[in-house]
């Protein structure tokens, strides 16, 4: 087992907080290893303007990968949404931590909801995925682009004259601002929150999972990272980044999949935006856990066969 690992980070504080878990639980695991973060800038990070058009594949992680890749890391630590569903033949999400709670939640002005936004309200959102969403349900709601990290976005809510902005709810419990409660203080704003339903806000593959990732062939470190990986979250991200390869979509695409394990049985959902449409496609498979590649494939097939007789 090696005696020091080094791992790669993106430098906000959202970042930070998961590559302290991935720290935490590797130390616990193996008490006497030492330990080392690197912070590394990516494209997204130095961007001062982004196109939501433009899509996301890799703007959040080439670069940790570079630094992976080169060995100047053990580990790159990602948001396994940010992570394009293909990457280096070199590397490998080799383990994960257990899922967070992975839906979307509205940060409002208003009490009562997404439901209860005024006609006409202002929604920020950096999510192509999360704009159709909130057009599917609220078609009159003024959506415009936002990025940063989340203590930006809350206070670039706190000073403008929007009414609400999107975020994870993983997120937001990773900094400590669990949406367990139902409303909070910023810069002398009282903000509401709402966890949105699942079935309309489908979550991004890969959303509220931090994902581990290292060279192929690298033995050591990949018996490190086995003891701290969690088999089921494991799986369901595979399953959801298989259905991505296969639309050959990520994070900029509208597109939600979801996959879980209950009973025993690996439950898969999916939901497309396509062809400039207000409704999406769905579609629900259930197999077992070890069949969440076939699953995937079955899950676009069904999809595609509704569009097929639309």
């Amino acid at each position: 087992m090696v005696g020091k690992i080094v791992l790669g980070t993106r430098g906000s504080e959202l970042a930070r907080a998961q590559a302290r878990l991935v720290e935490k639980a590797i130390r616990d695991a193996h008490p006497h290893i030492t330990i080392e973060t690197r912070i590394i800038a990516t494209k997204g990070d130095k961007a001062k303007v982004i196109d939501p058009r433009a899509g996301r594949k890799g703007l959040f992680t080439a670069e940790i990968e570079r630094a992976l890749l080169a060995e100047e890391v053990d580990i790159a630590v990602h948001s396994a949404k940010d992570v394009p569903s293909e990457t280096s033949p070199g590397a490998e999400i080799a383990a994960v931590l257990p899922r967070a709670p992975m839906d979307d939640v509205l940060v409002s002005k208003h009490r009562g909801g997404l439901a209860c936004l005024p006609q006409g309200a202002t929604v920020a959102t950096g999510s192509v995925r999360r704009r159709h969403q909130l057009l599917w349900k609220r078609a009159d709601l003024k959506l415009i682009n936002l990025r940063g990290n989340v203590p930006t976005r809350l206070r670039k809510l706190a000073e403008n004259e929007w009414d609400a902005i999107v975020l994870a709810h993983a997120g937001l419990e990773r900094l400590g601002l669990s949406p367990s409660r139902t409303e909070f203080s910023l810069k002398g704003r009282q903000f509401f929150l709402e966890i949105l339903p699942r079935e309309t806000f489908l979550p991004a593959g890969g959303q509220g999972i931090v994902a581990l990732q290292i060279r192929v062939g690298d033995q050591n470190t990949k018996a490190l990272v086995d003891l701290v990986n969690d088999p089921e979250t494991l799986l369901c991200l595979q399953a959801e980044r298989q259905f991505l390869r296969s639309l050959q979509g990520d994070c900029n695409c509208p597109v939600g999949v979801l996959a879980k394990i209950e009973d025993g049985k690996m439950k898969m959902r999916a939901q497309i935006f396509a062809g400039g449409t207000a409704t999406p496609r769905e579609a629900s498979v259930q197999s077992a856990p070890e069949d969440g590649a076939k699953l995937a494939v079955e899950l676009l097939r069904m999809i595609e066969q509704e569009h097929e007789q639309e």
